[in-house]
Order: structure tokens, then sequence, then C-alpha cells
């Protein structure tokens, strides 16, 4: 597997031109379109993330996905996560063998638990049992991916006996990754399930998940697992110069990173934190030239095979991303490959 690209959004409420809320319903068209350019453009994946609070539009990334399928050819199509403790495996399976087939065969799916705890409340979920809820619904899902008669009991949804499912996919298995925040546990959990791991790298120097991916791969062949892929997702914004993305990702970044470490005790961000997370963190941030060597850098210290730039942030406009997308495939992707070559 030789070295992909991609981009996440998780449909965050952007400003129009008049500097108001955008509806939801236009931020899932305008996300609609990112998709189509990023296809167009020769970009490798395309993520969207689940939600289900008011500053994010997107609680049914398969709908869009699948959207975004009509109007593309090439371009592989996933979650960026699947909040799987809150859902059912097998649904979550229909749809994206769903996907799938509408693609022709371009669907992924990343599975986590999800940075958010809305969805559990929604769904009727008790969040005493948010470890039991993964491990017993990811052990379901990973039964269905050789699509063959399933038999399977736990204590969070019926059993099944002998069960097939359907629709199958067309070329088994479904792309799974699992999305890892940095816990060996997490880690090990991925490489027991014999699952391509995703890490969402969101802070920090990246330099710090080297041990991750090492123990990952350490894992892997003691398990007699293959050479399993390791991505990273992390959030980013490319403009023409160092000076104009920072200032032009800035305030809208600020005020999503300040309304979300609201509510779980962090102090707000200061600029001088923004711009350490630029400079040596893991916010890929600024001109072209100067977003592919980080990026290069991250990917030959981790063993990457997949880079997923997040973004979107907050209630950055629209025309912003789609030309953060314009050069992120044509200056940044060809930059890192000459570097890594």
């Amino acid at each position: 597997m030789s070295l992909e690209f991609g981009l996440d959004t998780f449909g965050d409420i952007t400003a129009g031109p008049d500097g108001q809320a955008l509806p939801s319903a236009q931020v899932i068209r305008n996300v609609i379109a990112e998709g189509v350019l990023a296809d167009r453009l020769g970009i490798d994946f395309f993520g969207v993330g689940e939600h289900h609070r008011e500053d994010f539009a997107i609680s049914a990334p398969e709908v869009v996905l699948a959207a975004i399928a009509g109007q593309t050819a090439r371009i592989r199509l996933g979650s960026s996560v699947t909040v799987l403790s809150s859902d059912d495996p097998v649904r979550v399976y229909q749809r994206f063998a769903t996907l799938d087939a509408a693609s022709q065969g371009r669907a992924e799916v990343i599975l986590g638990r999800g940075s958010f705890t809305e969805s559990f409340p929604l769904f009727g979920y008790p969040l005493d049992q948010y470890e039991v809820l993964f491990e017993e619904k990811l052990d379901l899902f990973t039964k269905l991916l050789p699509q063959q008669p399933v038999t399977w009991s736990g204590t969070t949804r019926a059993a099944l006996r002998d069960q097939r499912i359907f629709p199958t996919v067309e070329t088994p298995p479904l792309r799974t990754w699992i999305g890892v925040g940095g816990s060996p546990e997490s880690v090990m959990r991925a490489a027991r399930h014999g699952l391509p791991m995703m890490l969402a790298i969101i802070g920090g120097d990246p330099q710090r998940f080297v041990p991750y991916a090492d123990f990952f791969r350490q894992a892997c062949g003691k398990l007699g697992q293959p050479d399993l892929p390791i991505g990273v997702h992390s959030p980013g914004y490319v403009a023409e110069t160092d000076a104009a993305a920072r200032e032009e990702l800035w305030p809208d970044y600020r005020v999503m990173r300040d309304r979300i470490g609201a509510e779980r005790g962090w102090p707000p961000m200061t600029r001088a934190e923004f711009d350490r997370e630029a400079d040596r963190g893991s916010l890929y941030v600024g001109a072209p030239e100067t977003v592919a060597r980080k990026i290069a850098a991250t990917v030959r210290a981790l063993g990457a095979r997949r880079f997923q730039l997040k973004y979107s942030a907050g209630a950055l406009s629209h025309d912003r991303m789609m030309r953060c997308i314009e050069l992120y495939a044509t200056q940044v992707i060809p930059r890192v490959r000459d570097l890594l070559a």
C-alpha cells in the first residue's frame, strides 16, 4: 500500500458571507461540494465525521457520502469516525455495504468511540457501559467482515445464530479501520482484531505517538497479523503564506476550541498556544511548503501509510476550505511525495 492522502470534516457549522451561521442544510451541501472537489483534484480519501450536536451538521455520514459518491468517480469515501458504541453493528455494516455498492467499491468505515458522548443518551445507551459497549459491538462487527453466517452473543444486543447479513460487499472485506486516541489498550485492540489503526493526533508533538506505532507493529507481529497500515488524522489549514494561514484560521479555531474546552474544563486558548501547536505540535497550518514538510516528518516518524487532514474548523468559511483543499491537492501532496522519495 503506497502513501495515501485524505481529508476529514465534521461538517462544522460555518459562517456565510454575512458572518452569520449557515443553516445545517447548506453546510451539508457545501460538504458535498468539498468532497466533489477533492475527487476532481485526485485526493485519495474523503472522510465525514458523525456528531449529534448543534455545532456540527452531519449526524448521518453514510447519507452524505452517498451523495458524494453519485458525483465522483475515484475517491474513497468513509466515516471519521462512526460511533459504534451507540449504534448497531449490523446496521452500520449494512449501511456501509450499501454505500460500497453505490460507490462501486469505494466505501470505508473508521470505527471509534468518538470524542463526544451526546449519542449515548440520545439513543438510550448508559455511559457506565462505555467500555463494554465498544468491546462487544466491535467484536460483532469484525465477525461480519468475512460475510459468512454469524453466531454471536453478548450483553448489549440480541444474539445471532447462523445469521446472514445483507447486502454483501461485492469485493470483501469492507475496508475497516479502528480510530485510536492514544492509549495502549486501544492500540492492542486494533491489533487483536487485525484492523488498520487510525491515530487521531489532535495536539502535542506527533513524535510522542511513535511508541504507539511501534507497539502496534510489534503486537501485530506477535499475533500473526499481516502488515497493517497506520494512518494519522490531524487538524490543519493551508493558505498561500504561513502568515495568511495563521491569521485566517486562528479566530475560528480559537472559538471552536474554546467552546469545546469550556465543556471539558480547559482554559481558553491563547494565541501563543496556537502558535506553539503550529510550530511544533499537531496543527498543520501554513503555506504549502510548511505543511508538506510537517506532514512528511510525521509520516516518516510513524511509518504512516495514510495522512488525513481535518480541514474544517468551526465557522471557517466554505470558500476558504475550498481553497485549502485545492492547495493541499495541487501543492502539498506532490511536495510530500518528493520529500519522501
